[in-house]
């Protein structure tokens, strides 16, 4: 399993980013695809999973301005991030873990400056 992760940017406060991870190989379908992010200094957070049911969790810090979906014809789950803050500020990763086994994307930079 291979992962892309693309879509961050440098944008203002308040503003929107959509992060794309798109995956190769027909396990996608069924596989629960997370987003990480990892600021400076800090470990890497879990901010949103979905199932293969696209069933959705995201932590507390984004609810209300991150949604996760998935698109399993274009093997594409996406990030759609909303009235971005400073904080969010980081490398942002998808996952998914395999029979144990963890795959990461490359990490996007998502920058949140004026």
């Amino acid at each position: 399993v291979q992962l892309q992760a693309s879509g961050g940017g440098l944008v203002q406060p308040g503003g929107s980013l959509r992060l794309s991870c798109a995956a190769s190989g027909s396990i996608f379908s069924i596989s629960t695809i997370r987003w990480y992010r990892q600021a400076p200094g800090n470990q890497r957070e879990l901010v949103a999973s979905i199932s293969s049911g696209k069933s959705t969790t995201v932590v507390d810090s984004v609810k209300g301005r991150f949604t996760i979906s998935r698109d399993n014809a274009k093997n594409t789950v996406y990030l759609q991030m909303n009235n971005l803050k400073p904080d969010d500020t980081a490398v942002y990763y998808c996952n998914t873990n395999i029979l144990g086994n963890n795959f990461w994307g490359q990490g996007t930079l998502v920058t949140v400056s004026s």
